[in-house]
């Protein structure tokens, strides 16, 4: 069976939570103007970057650091717009020359890690979110992120332990990421092979979110290898139910229908994947699944011709 387990990362988290630092009320706009503060073109800055209008922002804040070379708030949100735009080198560098005005900035080490994670640079993205625990020992997304790290890295336990530390730091009334948490823990239990801690991790995500069709996923997976496939196929059906186009769960359903012996229900499911790779224009994933399929159906009537002789 395919064990896609992490179908989503998570890495959005410390962007999200970053705070843009806004300190007085912006005007909207909708071209540069002449201005000569860089606080005005600041505050236009993080007024585009509200609205969404990314290139907007990224001229705003070019103007400010052109006015006052030293405006370290400039290089930080310039670095949060460049994280939304994916331009994650570009970001390292705005979150670097912000660190070098100001030390203490503490989210600017977060969000050059998520920069380094994304390029999947993890020693370094570990290495920033340590130095902010070392200034900041109590917030909750440096473990969560640098639990990540560690797993994309193989180190499973360092990564449980930042998971435990980031379910403790969490505030209070944030269910949906607290759910993301148990989420990444349980997938890093379910490596280990601890499948009763990766399922009761799983529990604990779906409980509180419903709607995180990625931790059915997983327990769905999880089910499977402890040998519950009735489990395993309620929980990628719920998947699927929450988001109809997640192509895998559909593949690895068939698998089991095809295990059980209800050999039209997996065609169905191949089938349905087939659709999905082809909307997603994954190709290598659609082939591999058409001849899953074809060697499916050839089973089938291979079987039917044995029946009828």
């Amino acid at each position: 069976m395919s064990h896609l387990y992490r179908t989503l990362f998570s890495f959005g988290l410390a962007v999200a939570l970053s705070v843009l630092a806004i300190t007085g009320k912006a005007q909207a706009a909708t071209a540069i103007v002449t201005l000569t503060s860089a606080q005005e073109l600041f505050d236009f800055g993080v007024e585009a970057t509200i609205n969404n209008q990314y290139e907007q922002a990224i001229d705003y804040f070019e103007q400010a650091v052109k006015v006052d070379t030293d405006y370290g708030a400039a290089y930080s949100n310039r670095c949060l717009v460049y994280l939304k735009l994916g331009n994650y080198a570009k970001a390292i560098q705005d979150c670097t020359q912000a660190i070098k005005l100001n030390r203490d900035n503490l989210e600017a080490y977060l969000n050059r890690g998520l920069a380094s994670q994304r390029l999947g640079n993890y020693q370094a993205a570990i290495s920033d979110y340590s130095m902010m625990l070392e200034r900041q020992p109590d917030d909750f997304r440096a473990y969560y992120n640098r639990g990540l790290a560690s797993f994309e890295l193989k180190e499973y336990h360092e990564a449980i332990a930042n998971f435990d530390q980031a379910l403790d730091k969490i505030p209070e009334g944030s269910k949906l990421i607290l759910a993301d948490i148990y989420n990444e823990r349980g997938l890093t239990q379910l490596v280990l092979e601890k499948l009763p801690e990766a399922i009761a991790d799983f529990n604990q995500a779906v409980n509180l979110n419903a709607s995180n069709y990625r931790a059915f996923y997983n327990r769905a997976c999880a089910c499977h290898q402890k040998g519950d496939t009735q489990g395993a196929i309620r929980d990628f059906t719920l998947a699927l139910q929450i988001d109809p186009k997640h192509a895998e769960a559909y593949v690895n359903r068939g698998l089991i229908r095809h295990q059980l012996g209800y050999q039209q229900a997996a065609i169905s499911d191949l089938k349905m994947a087939l659709k999905r790779f082809d909307e997603q224009g994954n190709e290598i994933a659609y082939q591999q699944t058409w001849d899953l399929l074809k060697r499916l159906q050839q089973l089938l009537e291979s079987s039917n011709e044995i029946a009828i002789a």
